[in-house]
């Protein structure tokens, strides 16, 4: 048997053979394009979502704590408690309130301050909505703390600086405030403590839904530094009780000489 014999007897394709092959491997490849272009959406948009959340969920975290850190600190440094003597039965009248406006869109109150250039001392948070490229944003401003003149509006002397956004439109956030009641109100104004706990509720403005990311948190300190109310009612008490005693001491000793 001669070379090309033996050339002739080996199989191989043929050209209709490998033209059909070329058309099968062109329809899977099709098909596999036409399902990427469909899934490759559906999950940004779900990897979007999810980024999203997160950020929300961080956002309200920052808030709480925030809100949590509040201080009672009296917007000026000239005001003053007025007591009245023990046993008098007056009761005393508090004219040192804290620094704390809280409205149904916005809270401005006192903590401490933080931040990588912070330095020792107290910062005045706002926290509340503005207008940022034609929509609503809720935005985290402050500036330093310092005493503000007597019966001076803090809106009108305090200038906030540094702002960072928190949320975005369709998203809302409000505010709600409780004391020792437990029961909500939507303002919290020239009140002579801070507030108990405060509620944020975050509602998705295009379908009215609440977001479960709304959360109820407490305010660490709602009295200032010192004696509280109750401690000066107990020595009031105590020091009535004291002079009544004096006072029986003193008449049955009279009785007895007479």
């Amino acid at each position: 048997m001669t070379a090309r014999d033996r050339q002739d007897t080996e199989a191989g394709f043929t050209l209709i053979e490998a033209l059909v092959a070329l058309a099968l491997t062109g329809l899977v490849l099709s098909a596999l394009a036409t399902l990427t272009a469909q899934f490759l959406p559906n999950w940004n948009r779900g990897i979007d979502r999810i980024q999203h959340s997160e950020l929300v969920a961080i956002s309200m975290q920052r808030i709480a704590a925030d809100l949590a850190a509040a201080e009672f600190i009296p917007a000026g440094s000239d005001e003053k408690s007025e007591k009245k003597p023990a046993g008098s039965g007056e009761k005393n009248e508090k004219k040192n309130k804290p620094l704390f406006e809280g409205t149904p869109l916005s809270v401005t109150f006192v903590r401490t301050a933080i931040g990588p250039n912070a330095g020792i001392g107290l910062d005045v948070v706002r926290i509340g909505e503005t207008t940022d490229r034609g929509g609503l944003v809720t935005v985290r401003t402050r500036t330093g703390f310092t005493p503000l003149p007597q019966g001076a509006s803090p809106s009108a002397q305090l200038h906030f600086v540094d702002p960072v956004v928190l949320l975005r439109a369709p998203l809302r956030l409000s505010f709600a405030y409780a004391g020792p009641d437990k029961i909500f109100h939507d303002d919290w104004h020239d009140a002579d403590k801070l507030p108990v706990a405060i509620r944020l509720t975050v509602r998705d403005t295009t379908s009215e839904r609440v977001l479960a990311v709304s959360t109820v948190t407490p305010v660490h300190v709602d009295a200032p530094a010192g004696k509280s109310d109750d401690e000066d009612a107990e020595n009031n008490n105590k020091n009535d009780a004291q002079n009544n005693d004096n006072n029986a001491v003193n008449g049955s000793g009279k009785r007895g000489g007479s």
